[in-house]
């Protein structure tokens, strides 16, 4: 059988020359990447953030992307990159400095226009024996900093911003790509854990100061297995407060990962079934914390709990 090969088993020179002329072909969960860019920061964070993604066959991609300089003045005055996929740009430029940013946050959304083989929601989504803890949550509720803490704390990461269920199986899809912190959240996260690894900051975005935490290895060589939901958990981070945990009704809790599904009135009865079959399997809660620890202690209960 042979081996398979990963972004790690290529020397800094070869990831650079695969990804400036042929592309690099990569796997991320049951998707296939293939992916071009000349800009060294986008190879240097590949290197750093996927080294434990497996590359994929050179003969079939799901998504044909590149992230390259914009023509014109802007090629050589304040350079600016574009997000290219099959050769279209559904995006404006942004700064050369922001081009791996740009690069995940296209894949995200490739993935949320075209994936309509899953129920796709906004959403993080982490594992632990078996059972997945889905956290939708809008921005500056704390949902990335609370994945990126979980996952060093045993949580599987299956997604940082999409969950993926699969509607045959009610299954969660894994995807086990870099989980996208802004802000403090960073600076959070780099004390909790001092360990981690983070790609190339950026300054300046749209969303604030934005960098990438690498997946844990284990999360990424398991990405092939599926996760049965059990909990649907609204996180809400706030200064000072102690942590609480509120009940929601299922009723609810289906209406608001409705509204977070990139694609449910897309999918329509099959989208509505997927959903009812999660949300009827799932303990439905909010959860307020201001402190990590506590939060992740909270996570640790319930998956024990499961387990009995």
């Amino acid at each position: 059988m042979t081996p398979t090969l990963r972004v790690s088993d290529l020397a800094e020179a070869d990831l650079y020359s695969r990804l400036s002329h042929d592309g690099l072909w990569l796997k991320s969960g049951p998707l296939s990447l293939h992916i071009r860019s000349d800009e060294p920061v986008v190879s240097e964070a590949i290197a750093a953030l996927y080294p434990d993604h497996a590359l994929a066959d050179a003969d079939f991609a799901d998504f044909h992307v590149r992230v390259g300089r914009a023509e014109g003045l802007r090629r050589w005055i304040r350079p600016q990159v574009l997000f290219h996929l099959d050769g279209r740009t559904p995006f404006k430029p942004l700064p050369r400095a922001q081009s791996f940013a740009m690069l995940e946050w296209g894949i995200n959304w490739c993935i949320a226009t075209y994936c309509h083989q899953y129920l796709v929601i906004h959403a993080g989504v982490i594992e632990r024996n078996g059972f997945a803890a889905i956290l939708p949550a809008p921005p500056g509720s704390g949902k990335s900093t609370l994945t990126a803490a979980l996952i060093q704390r045993g949580w599987r990461l299956c997604s940082d911003e999409l969950t993926l269920l699969d509607p045959a199986t009610a299954q969660v899809i894994a995807l086990a790509r870099p989980v996208n912190l802004k802000n403090k959240s960073i600076d959070v996260i780099r004390a909790f854990e001092p360990g981690t690894v983070f790609g190339p900051e950026c300054p300046d975005t749209h969303k604030g100061r934005v960098a990438h935490l690498r997946p844990p290895r284990e999360s990424v060589l398991r990405v092939g297995e599926g996760a049965t939901p059990r909990w649907v958990i609204f996180p809400q981070w706030a200064a000072g407060v102690p942590l609480t945990t509120k009940a929601i009704p299922r009723a609810e809790a289906f209406i608001e990962l409705a509204e977070n599904a990139f694609n449910y009135s897309m999918l329509g009865e099959t989208g509505f079934e997927t959903l009812a079959k999660t949300i009827d399997a799932c303990d439905c809660m909010s959860l307020r914390y201001s402190d990590l620890d506590e939060a992740v202690a909270a996570f640790e209960r319930l998956a024990e709990d499961a387990r009995q």
